[in-house]
Order: C-alpha cells, then sequence, then structure tokens
C-alpha cells in the first residue's frame, strides 16, 4: 500500500478479505505532518472548486459522497474542510437520522433514494443506508434474516445508481477508541462543545467493538466494484481531509469534463454600451 498513489491507498479492494485491524487509524502516510500536508490539501481544494464547476456546467455526471463513522469521526469536519469554498448550488448535503414515522412507513431505502443527487451536483450523505446494517445490526431492531438480506439489496441499489449516471464514494473514517475518549472528553471540557455532546454518545461507546464488527461485514460484503469502500486512518483530522480531498480530486478528473458549447451562435454578438 505505501508504494500506491495517495488516492488509491486507502482503498479496499472488491473481493478481497478486509480485516479492520490491518488499518492504523493513526496512520498518515508519507505525510509526517500537518504542515507538511497543507500545500497539497490547499491546491486539492482549489482543484475541487474548479472541477465542481464544470461538473455543474456540463451536466452529464452525479457524484455521490458516502461518510460514515463512529461518533466524533469526523463526518462534519471533513464536509467543513473539504468542500470549503465550492458553490452551495452545487452541492448538496443530506444527514440521516432516526427514521420518521413517515420512513417508517416505506421501505428502508426510500429515505436514501429521494434524495441520490441530480446529474451536475455533488450530493454527500453524512450517515446513510447503511445505518439499517450497522446501528440497525448492533442494537437488534430488525431480526438477524432481516438485516443480513440488506447486503446485497444495497448492493443492487448502488449499482443501479452507477448504472444511472451516479458516481459513488463511499468512505469509513476509522478513529481509534482512544481517540474517540479525547474528543469525547474534548467536548465535555469545552461549554461552547457541550451542544456536541450527548449522554447516549456513551452508550453507544460501550458496543464499540460490535460496531467494528458490522463495519468490517459491511466494507466485505458492500465493496463492489462499481462501488468500493476507502478506509481512511481518521485519528488526524489533517490527513482525513487531505485523503478525501486527493480521492474526490482525481474522481472528478477521471471523468474528462468539457465545457459545453453555447446552443447559439455568439459569433456576432455585440454587447450594447
Amino acid at each position: 500500500m505505501g508504494d500506491l498513489p495517495l488516492h488509491e491507498r486507502h482503498l479496499i479492494p472488491p473481493g478481497k478479505r478486509f480485516r479492520l485491524r490491518d488499518v492504523d487509524p493513526a496512520d498518515t502516510g508519507d505525510y509526517k505532518d500537518k504542515k507538511g500536508a497543507k500545500k497539497q490539501l490547499e491546491a486539492d481544494r482549489a482543484e475541487l472548486i474548479r472541477l465542481q464547476e464544470l461538473l455543474y456546467a456540463e451536466g452529464k455526471h452525479a457524484l455521490l459522497i458516502v461518510i460514515q463513522a463512529m461518533d466524533t469521526g469526523g463526518k462534519d469536519g471533513l464536509i467543513r474542510h473539504v468542500m470549503r469554498g465550492v458553490n452551495p448550488q452545487g452541492c448538496i448535503v443530506s444527514s440521516f437520522k432516526v427514521p420518521t414515522p413517515e420512513e417508517l412507513a416505506h421501505d428502508y431505502l426510500w429515505r436514501i433514494h429521494k434524495v441520490v443527487p441530480p446529474r451536475r451536483m455533488i450530493g454527500i450523505f453524512n450517515r446513510s443506508h447503511y445505518e439499517d446494517v450497522l446501528v440497525v445490526r448492533v442494537h437488534n431492531l430488525v431480526p438477524k434474516e432481516v438485516w443480513q438480506q440488506r447486503y446485497e439489496q444495497i448492493n443492487q441499489f448502488e449499482k443501479h445508481l452507477t448504472e444511472n449516471g451516479v458516481t459513488i464514494l463511499k468512505f469509513f473514517l476509522h478513529i481509534s477508541k482512544e481517540e474517540q475518549k479525547r474528543r469525547l472528553q474534548a467536548r465535555l471540557d469545552d461549554p461552547t462543545k457541550h451542544w456536541k455532546f450527548s449522554v447516549g454518545d456513551l452508550k453507544e461507546r460501550a458496543r464499540w467493538d460490535e460496531y467494528m464488527a458490522a463495519y468490517e461485514d459491511a466494507v466485505n460484503l458492500t465493496g463492489t466494484p462499481w462501488a468500493p469502500w476507502y478506509v481512511v486512518p481518521a485519528d488526524h483530522k489533517w490527513y482525513r481531509n487531505l485523503v478525501a480531498a486527493r480521492v474526490l480530486v482525481e474522481t472528478l478528473h477521471s471523468f474528462n469534463m468539457q465545457y459545453p458549447p453555447s446552443a447559439e451562435d455568439l459569433s456576432k454578438v455585440v454587447i450594447p454600451d
């Protein structure tokens, strides 16, 4: 993995058995510190802004970014730092909380499908349909025979999206249990961050091993050629942001986009005084 470019370093090859314990949450690749990565991140942010405008103008592609993590894993931070400066008209962020009564009256993918980004847009899922094989599994909200079927259902759902012009990037932001404790303590110690702290987070933390097993199965069973997973070491926020930005930029480059020509003949247009 060390010889791979950054945008491929943390890509999990579909079909190859993945073990979460083989990923060091504190890994920073070839970068020693935040200062050393700053120039690359700034360049990628600038390029992302340019490419997002091109994506919007061309109108042929949609990009869906799925972000999953444990509490304090950095979902909000990644969105805030990596997407800084992107035109909000071309970007939609959707967060998925506990399902509403209306959502529970439909199949579990209903609330997901209706907010998939249309062509020319970037859509970001802060949590996603994967909650239905993560928290639902850990808390036994449905029988095992029900959630077990969902892996293949998700695969087919994502294949349908990719066959209809949506490129999917899936990031699991992997932090250590020790780093989560530090971040929770920081929220507890700072009155301006108390609104971020929930006692319920501690209940979820107590199920850490169950969640790690659920995430490992999700990566193994839903990592496909059309929608693979990136497992991003996230103990260092700057490295998390750097990896995500690199993947986004390289993915948008792969679209080979062009600005569309005008639908009208502009060669004789004169702007009046």
